[in-house]
């Protein structure tokens, strides 16, 4: 036998245990996707069926009884300019941390840190007191404002972690050829520093989409997201699984299929300053 053809245990282990995790982690997404084409008895049928003939009348009750294309609008919305906006503040925030350093930029970066570690919970009835007061239950811009607050020190520790890593030396050059900060900032910064400002943007995206706590408590039939969509589903009577899968499934396709073309730069923003 060529010692080519010789298998390691090792190795067949470590695929197993591979393809067992995958499995695991995939499971949850699999079922959801049968029961979304399943009639409600049959999503509740005891045992499992995995062997029926498959229907779309949930995916039409989910469009007709609750306008899906509203809270995807909604989602949409609020996730991408939350996003945008939330850039807008924290490029310059990182640049003056990265590039202008103080003795207290490393206690800044920590006090927004452990912001995140605050349970959202704590701060729901003055940002909810605050919504009813201003007349923004209930809309877009609240979900806008308290998404980008919510992720900007994620956004800020990222982007200085980008920036900090591009040589100093090249923005130095720049102001000795007579560059003014405008020109620095969209002539060298802006192109060294895009793909860090791609995966953090996308980062923020994925979290603004998928964020629930908010959006369930901040608004309703009006400005609720796909977050609101499903759990209009579970009900004093109890759990439509059939129909909250389908709806599930609609509400998480858009960020599935989006993830799955940007998932180099995903990584890329996930794994910040862990491999340099």
């Amino acid at each position: 036998m060529s010692r080519h053809s010789h298998v390691s245990p090792a190795l067949v282990v470590r695929t197993l245990a591979a393809w067992a995790v995958t499995l695991l982690l995939f499971f949850p997404l699999g079922w959801l996707f049968l029961t979304a084409f399943k009639t409600e008895l049959q999503a509740i049928s005891v045992p499992p069926l995995f062997l029926f003939e498959p229907t779309l009348a949930n995916f039409h009750e989910v469009q007709e009884r609750s306008d899906y294309l509203l809270y995807a609008k909604n989602s949409v919305v609020t996730s991408v300019l939350s996003t945008l906006l939330g850039l807008a503040i924290a490029a310059p925030a990182a640049y003056s941390m990265a590039f202008f350093k103080s003795k207290h930029t490393k206690d800044i970066l920590m006090w927004m840190l452990s912001t995140k570690m605050m349970p959202a919970v704590g701060a729901l009835v003055p940002i909810y007191v605050l919504a009813q007061t201003s007349g923004l239950l209930d809309t877009q811009l609240a979900l806008i404002i308290v998404f980008t607050l919510s992720n900007l020190p994620i956004m800020v520790w990222m982007l200085y972690s980008h920036f900090k890593d591009i040589p100093h030396e090249i923005l130095e050059a720049a102001r000795m050829d007579g560059a003014t900060l405008w020109q620095e900032l969209r002539l060298v910064l802006l192109p060294l520093g895009m793909g860090g400002l791609a995966s953090t943007g996308l980062l923020c995206l994925v979290l603004s989409w998928n964020e629930a706590f908010w959006s369930l408590n901040l608004t309703a039939a009006n400005g609720g997201t796909l977050a609101t969509l499903i759990a209009s589903y579970s009900s004093p009577e109890g759990l439509f699984w059939a129909k909250l899968s389908a709806a599930s499934l609609m509400a998480i396709a858009p960020i599935v299929v989006f993830g799955w073309f940007s998932q180099k730069q995903l990584v890329q923003g996930l794994t910040f300053g862990a491999v340099k």
